[in-house]
């Protein structure tokens, strides 16, 4: 165990819509530190989101990120040699960062020529509530419901 815990980084909000949210997005986005590589995607990919839906584009993909949102999920605990998935609240902080890795690692998976194309596609099928990312969560969600029965392990 560490003696104190480790100070919290804060981040800066990005140079389009000063928003930090999606700065922490585009972190997770980037793949060997290439930042402005992350940023374009990003942002060409909220741009098809606008031409597709005819909607505001950050806002489509802020609510497509609240679908993903889980706010149950089950840690896994053992008692007594048996091992028990206990479900838990999620911290707040650990909910926005679930729905990022879990977005970005579903649209990974899209059969779209480019990342641009399989970001803009998940954006808009989490907005409607649909697509591989908020299935997660409805999964996430069903496993805590079925092991509420050992909630009286949470620790």
């Amino acid at each position: 165990m560490r003696k104190a815990k480790p100070k919290k980084r804060y981040i800066l909000p990005d140079p389009k819509f000063s928003d930090t949210l999606v700065t922490r997005f585009v972190n997770n986005l980037m793949v060997d530190g290439k930042k402005s590589i992350a940023y374009s995607i990003f942002y060409d990919a909220l741009e098809q989101v606008e031409k597709k839906t005819g909607e505001n584009g950050l806002e489509t993909w802020k609510k497509g990120l609240n679908n993903i949102m889980p706010s149950v999920e089950v840690k896994s605990r053992r008692v007594g040699g048996a091992t028990f998935q206990v479900p838990l609240e999620v911290r707040p902080d650990r909910k926005i960062s679930l729905g990022i890795k879990w977005m970005i690692t579903f649209a990974r998976k899209r059969g779209e020529q480019t990342m641009t194309d399989r970001l803009a596609g998940e954006i808009i099928a989490a907005s409607k509530g649909e697509g591989a990312a908020v299935k997660k969560k409805d999964d996430t969600h069903r496993m805590a419901e079925a092991n509420k029965a050992f909630s009286h392990f949470r620790f």
